[in-house]
């Protein structure tokens, strides 16, 4: 008998390995035919093990993901051995998993008799969902069918308690896990819009209350199978985690071009699913609430004008568009097929409304709505705008439009921007979705400018261009203008939308990398935005796109330097004249810092916890943690003497500020400015760092040795490899006074000490610096200056950069 088993595991193994070898098998037929081979195996399994051991009153079934037949290579193998209590089964029970496990296949499992699997069923839903798939592989088929019959009678019986309880597992799971659809490593199954959501709209449908828009649902649930597949095998492990360094490969064994494409068929497939969830949960919380409410009996029959019993209410919300049970549904005059603008209004109406838009009545609008004349009605464009201002409620309608493809009908660039992956840390949304949640953002900013309509409009466009090769505001400017013609605004309205999208990052990068008390940064900026008008709205722009962003891109310290800007150049703007080169005046701790560094000649520093005045701080502000302020006398290398002692006390600068002065006429005192962050919590001791900056100036603390020492000490991990180091002079009408220094690389401990140590070693000299940190990445910029004071002569300020940029790589 064990002979005869081993050889049975034997054929099993070969055959299965030749399987998901056959690429050409790949898919719903091989996962199918994975399953009908393990079925084979595993039924041979048990009766042999029930032959050995005298086992009657039994039966095996799939349960599950292998109870759909939807085997990955990888996939557990979920089985239920079902018997009647009559006799011990354990010996049998023994027989039938040790072959498995020594074939090394994961097996969840479970012995139980049936009233034993309908009780563990009653107490835990996930055990209830997976007897919903049970299907029959060996054994005593009515005891199967028993079982199973039961499970689904009890699932239907208790569907208005179980159901809540489903939908609250689903919303906990997204919240641990996130959106697939924007995820850079989605969990294929667990993130909301993955299999395990697929899965749950399978139960809703078997309790017969409801059921999902069927409309691409299988062909999404098959794409992310498949692609599990593929992980699977180019892993060679049971993971979910679609991880960056992996996806090129699961492309590749998919046929696609690259993991961007990938991600853009995982996010698709992910929308799809999430839309039918949000539409089931609907329609499921309608059915309840309906089961729940008993309908008043009238002794006198209905009044005039009162719904007959049974009847929805319909409340008008716009020309051809009301509110029914919660929805914005079509109204039933209404003639999607006259009324070409009917999709905008419908939308508008509802997003103002704060309801969600019928998936019947997108699917009506999508079937018959005639396209819209170019250049678009005013009304068109105003309904538009009404979409977009209304905030929050605008992203549920937006979906729905999406879900039909009528976005794409109205703004064909659309489909280049829509689902496209941004393959950047600080980004937390996919293009197309970041566009929508900049113009949620915008709807908050429209009482700040005089054209909200152009505001809403730039947001939406902003980042149109990422869809094309080369700049994407080079290539968004383009778009944005002939956008802007074809749904109605006037020319002069399309140009200064081109401008807000060409420069929708121009505020931000000067206000974070540019020396704001430079009259040069005033002067270039003033003479892009051109008047006062097209300033505000770009600093509403920026503002919104920040905060659509995520938090790595916006917080208070950004909102100030941002504001400081916008006034330096509505004030030349408004006079017409530009500021005169100037001393950045210091507060008075500056003044007290400086005076004590210059009569002591030594550092001197002071520790600020980062703080909202209304104790609010956000989520950059808290990681900040800490302002350290430091004045010492002005010596060559002192930002990298500096900024490696900070290393050494592991925090890290997440932004700086670097000037001199010369507060009592003795030489200049550096002032250096930072925010930064302990990298383990705990924050260093003013006075040790003091004493460890003292040492490093006075040259007794070997800095290069020190974290050289604590590098070797951590141990190597694998990790993902960043893009090489970038350095760029920026032009030459940037500053008159000095040469700006463009550094963008993968933020690390001592980053900025190398920096540092790199630009004392080509002979320059740091006047001031600006330091950012997004995420991961450093972006800074250094205003250096020759030996006689001056900007370099831009041989030398190239080869200073091709320097520093060696040094870093």
């Amino acid at each position: 008998m064990t002979d005869s088993v081993e050889a049975q595991d034997d054929s099993y193994a070969a055959a299965r390995l030749r399987l998901l070898t056959q690429e050409a098998r790949s898919g719903p037929p091989r996962r199918a035919e994975l399953a009908a081979l393990t079925d084979r195996w595993l039924a041979d399994l048990a009766g042999a093990a029930a032959q050995a051991t005298g086992a009657t009153g039994w039966a095996l079934l799939a349960v599950g993901g292998y109870g759909r037949g939807e085997l990955s290579p990888r996939s557990d193998l979920d089985l239920v051995l079902l018997h009647d209590g009559h006799q011990p089964v354990a010996a049998f029970a023994d027989r039938l998993w040790y072959p498995v496990w020594d074939l090394g296949l994961a097996l969840d499992h479970s012995v139980r008799t049936p009233e034993e699997a309908r009780k563990a069923a009653t107490d835990d839903l996930k055990v209830q969902l997976g007897l919903l798939d049970a299907r029959h592989l060996a054994g005593d088929t009515a005891l199967s069918s028993a079982l199973r019959t039961s499970a689904l009678a009890d699932w239907r019986n208790q569907a208005t308690r179980r159901l809540p309880e489903l939908r609250e597992m689903c919303q906990e799971r997204a919240e641990r896990q996130g959106e697939l659809s924007y995820l850079l490593e989605p969990d294929l199954k667990e993130a909301r819009g993955g299999l395990r959501d697929a899965t749950a709209l399978r139960a809703v449908a078997a309790s017969w209350l409801a059921d999902a828009p069927r409309e691409g649902l299988e062909e999404a649930r098959t794409g992310l199978l498949d692609t599990r597949d593929a992980l699977h095998l180019v892993t060679g492990r049971a993971t979910d985690r679609l991880a960056l360094q992996e996806q090129d490969q699961v492309a590749a064994a998919l046929g696609l071009l690259d993991a961007d494409a990938l991600l853009r068929r995982v996010y698709e497939a992910a929308r799809r699913i999430s839309y039918a969830a949000d539409v089931t949960w609907r329609e499921v919380g309608r059915v309840l609430r309906a089961r729940e409410t008993r309908p008043r009996r009238r002794l006198l029959g209905r009044g005039r004008g009162t719904p007959a019993a049974g009847v929805p209410e319909r409340v008008p919300l716009a020309e051809g568009v009301v509110e029914q049970e919660g929805e914005a549904v079509l109204a039933l005059a209404a003639k999607p097929d006259r009324d070409p603008v009917l999709p905008l209004r419908a939308a508008a109406a509802a997003a103002q409304a704060g309801l969600p838009l019928s998936p019947h009545a997108v699917r009506r609008l999508a079937a018959a709505a005639r396209p819209l004349p170019v250049p678009w009605p005013a009304e068109a464009r105003e309904q538009l705008l009404t979409l977009l201002g209304a905030g929050e409620p605008t992203v549920q309608v937006w979906e729905a439009l999406e879900a039909e493809g009528l976005v794409t009908r109205l703004l064909p660039d659309w489909e280049r921007v829509r689902c496209r992956p941004q393959r950047n840390a600080v980004h937390r949304f996919t293009v197309d979705r970041h566009l929508v949640e900049t113009a949620v953002q915008a709807a908050r900013l429209t009482r700040r400018v005089g054209r909200p309509d152009l505001l809403l409009t730039a947001a939406l466009l902003h980042d149109i261009g990422k869809g094309w090769p080369g700049d994407h505001s080079e290539a968004g400017e383009v778009i944005a203008r002939d956008v802007a013609l074809r749904i109605g605004f006037p020319a002069a309205d399309a140009d200064t939308l081109a401008l807000l999208v060409r420069h929708h990052l121009l505020l931000i990068d000067t206000a974070t990398r540019r020396d704001l008390d430079d009259p040069e940064t005033v002067r270039a900026v003033a003479g892009t935005v051109r008047d006062t008008s097209t300033l505000e709205l770009l600093a509403a722009l920026t503002e919104a796109d920040a905060l659509a962003t995520g938090p790595a891109a916006w917080s208070t310290w950004r909102a100030s330097l941002l504001a400081d800007l916008v006034e330096r150049v509505a004030g030349a703007l408004d006079t017409g004249a530009l500021p005169e080169a100037a001393e950045r005046e210091s507060s008075a701790e500056e003044e007290r810092l400086a005076v004590e560094a210059a009569r002591t000649g030594g550092p001197v520093l002071a520790l600020h916890a980062h703080a909202e005045p209304d104790g609010e701080g956000d989520a950059l502000d808290e990681a900040l943690g800490v302002e350290l302020l430091l004045a010492v006398p002005d010596r060559p290398g002192l930002l990298a003497q500096a900024a490696g002692v900070l290393a050494l006390h592991r925090l890290g600068v997440r932004a700086a500020d670097l000037r001199a002065v010369d507060p009592i006429g003795e030489g200049p005192v550096a002032l250096l400015s930072w925010r930064v962050s302990a990298e383990y919590g705990a924050l260093p001791e003013a006075a040790r760092l003091r004493a460890d900056l003292a040492r490093a100036f006075e040259g007794t603390l070997d800095i290069e040795a020190r974290l050289a020492e604590r590098e070797a000490s951590y141990p190597r991990r694998r990790g993902i490899t960043p893009p090489p180091p970038r350095v760029t002079v920026a032009p030459g009408h940037t500053s008159q006074t000095a040469t700006v220094l463009e550094v963008r690389a993968h933020d690390a401990p001592g980053l900025l000490h190398r920096i540092g140590l790199a630009l004392t070693a080509t002979g320059v000299t740091v006047r001031s610096a600006r330091i950012s940190t997004l995420g991961a990445n450093a972006v800074d910029a250094f205003y250096v200056v020759g030996k006689d004071g001056k900007a370099l002569p831009p041989h030398r300020a190239t080869e200073v950069a091709r320097q520093l940029e060696a040094a870093l790589r």
